[in-house]
Formats: structure tokens, C-alpha cells, sequence
């Protein structure tokens, strides 16, 4: 498939979004719990933690609109919400950044009322706001996961891997920015932010190259043979009938050499895993938000890289047609 990177934007950007208010209400959640001390400055880091999130998920809507056609008609995608994916996430995201502008504005103002009590845990209006907000970020996840996961004629997206892969590839982003974000303003959380990232992203290489290696091994369903309906062993293209290209052989072929996707392939498998996972290492100790910072601006280039990748691998069956040009 031909990458177009109004959609990389979007799915890497939204993915940042996600992953740093999970980041956040985890946080949330653990200090309702104890597991870690109450912030100083709640309102700070989480109304601007907050902030952060949504700007990174209205850059990945604004992405999103370089990918229409007609623009003007985009709100004609949640049309087919009952059977269509793509019609879900149109829905879902703007739901999604509703709810976290909610969380972050009642964290930002401390209006925060006291609902009920759970044993020991007490239920304020933040916290069933953020829990509402966690379950559309999941959500948002499987609809965007699945945009590509239903399309079984793509057999390298058609896995429950390309889900997995979106969720923790996404939360493995967030919470990297979220170590960096905390060393600024909450250094106490650097280590738990710092450890998390680090478990998602090492989660994440072994799902990655999970996928890798299923894609390596797919034996294709459809050949030359059943394209044409003719069962010769021997069936050898000689033209595609047509002397120019088409918008069959620019929006279904990346138009790249085997060795380019090889080499796409190893730049991101170093830049999102391996990388900032040794910066995060190295700037946990001394809670250095420059080194933390650096860690999460390589990932987000090799997501970059690591999404084109993904679009690119997806082998469309029209181009058994059009192989030659």
C-alpha cells in the first residue's frame, strides 16, 4: 500500500495523546490508592499534562483532514457507525478529547466533589470523569487498530497483532513523554513513569516483532493463477495493458525497492525500542527532562518510520496486476 502521511501523522500523533493521559490517570489512580503520594500541584501537572494531550490529538485530527478528499464532508464519515471503523473512530475521538478537556479542566480548577466512598478509596468527580475517559481511549485504540485489522484480503494487517500493536506502541509514546513531562514537573514520578515506559516499549518490540515474523511467513492467498482463473503453473506478465500510471499504482504500491523497506524496517526497530529505552536508563537516576526529552523525540521519529513501514509491508492483491510497473 502507498503510505500517505496525513495518516501517519494522525495514527502516531492520537497514539502520543493516548498514551500520555493513561499515563496521567495512572498516576491519578495510584495516589487515590496510595500507592504513591499525592502531587504538590495537582492542578499543574494535570491540568497541564492535560493540555499537552489534547494538543497532541488535535494535531493528529488536523492530520487527518489532508487525507480527505472533500474536507467540507468529512462529518459524513460517522454515517456508517454500524458496520464501518473508520465511521467508530470518527466518533470516538472527538468523544475521547471531550472527555480528557473535561478531566483536565475540573483537575485545573480543583472543583472536585466528593461522591462516595469505596472502602478506602475516595470517589471524586475527577476520578469517574478520568475512568470514563480511560475506557475511550481503549476504545479508540480498537477502532483505530481495527480500521486495518477487518480487511482480510491485507493479510498482514488482518491480525489481532495490528491491534496490539497500535495500543502499546501508543501508550509505549505516552508514557515516554509523560517521564519527560514529570521530570519538569513532578521529578518524584520519574522512576515510575520511567520504569512503565520502558515495560510498554520492551511489550511492544516483542508484539512488533511478533507481527514481523507472521508477515515474513504469509503465504498469499491470492497468485496470478487465481487472478486470471487460469491454473497453468507457468504465468509470466508481460504489460499491464496501459503506458502510464494509474490511481491503481500510486494508492496501492509504495513504489519502493525491497532494500528500502529493509532498511525503514531496522531504523525503526532501533529508533523506537532499543534507543529510548537506554536514555530513559540513563536519565531515570538524575531525572534529566533533556536526555527524557531526547528519548521520546527518537521514538516518535521511528514511530514515524515504524508506521510508513506498516503501511508499506501490506501487499494489496491488485498489484499482481500491475507488478510490472
Amino acid at each position: 500500500m502507498h503510505p500517505a502521511f496525513s495518516v501517519i501523522f494522525l495514527t502516531t500523533l492520537i497514539g502520543v495523546g493516548q498514551g500520555l493521559f493513561l499515563a496521567l490517570f495512572t498516576v491519578h489512580l495510584y495516589s487515590v490508592i496510595k500507592v504513591v503520594p499525592m502531587q504538590a500541584d495537582p492542578p499543574t501537572f494535570y491540568g497541564l499534562g492535560s493540555l499537552v494531550a489534547l494538543l497532541f490529538l488535535g494535531l493528529g485530527l488536523l492530520a487527518s483532514f489532508f487525507h480527505l478528499g472533500r474536507p467540507e464532508r468529512g462529518w459524513r464519515a460517522i454515517a456508517q457507525w454500524r458496520t464501518s471503523w473508520l465511521s467508530r473512530e470518527v466518533i470516538v475521538l472527538p468523544a475521547f478529547m471531550g472527555a480528557l478537556a473535561l478531566y483536565g479542566l475540573v483537575q485545573y480548577l480543583g472543583w472536585s466533589p466528593h461522591l462516595l466512598d469505596l472502602g478506602p478509596i475516595r470517589v471524586d468527580l475527577s476520578l469517574v470523569i478520568g475512568a470514563l475517559t480511560t475506557v475511550l481511549a481503549f476504545v479508540l485504540f480498537v477502532c483505530t487498530g481495527m480500521i486495518y485489522a477487518c480487511i482480510k484480503f491485507l493479510q498482514e494487517w488482518a491480525t489481532a497483532l495490528t491491534v496490539v500493536n497500535y495500543t502499546l506502541l501508543g501508550s509505549a509514546s505516552g508514557f515516554t513523554l509523560a517521564t519527560a513531562f514529570s521530570a519538569l514537573y513532578a521529578p518524584e514520578l520519574v522512576t515510575l513513569y520511567g520504569t512503565w515506559a520502558i515495560i510498554i516499549t520492551l511489550a511492544a518490540l516483542v508484539t512488533r516483532l511478533a507481527s514481523l515474523i507472521r508477515n515474513a511467513r504469509i503465504r498469499h492467498k491470492s497468485t496470478l493463477q487465481t487472478a486470471i482463473g487460469v491454473r497453468h503453473t507457468q504465468v509470466v506478465q508481460k504489460a499491464q495493458g496501459a503506458m502510464g500510471g494509474s490511481f491503481n499504482t500510486r494508492e496501492f504500491f509504495h513504489g519502493k525497492t525491497a532494500g528500502f523497506l529493509k532498511s525503514v524496517k531496522w531504523i525503526f526497530l532501533v529508533l523506537v525500542f532499543p534507543v529510548p529505552v537506554a536514555l530513559l536508563a540513563a536519565g531515570l537516576s538524575a531525572a534529566a527532562f533533556s536526555v527524557l526529552a531526547a528519548a521520546f523525540v527518537i521514538q516518535y521519529l521511528g514511530l514515524i518510520a515504524e508506521r510508513w513501514f506498516f503501511f508499506a509491508q501490506a501487499n494489496h492483491p491488485q498489484n499482481l496486476y500491475y507488478q510490472t510497473v
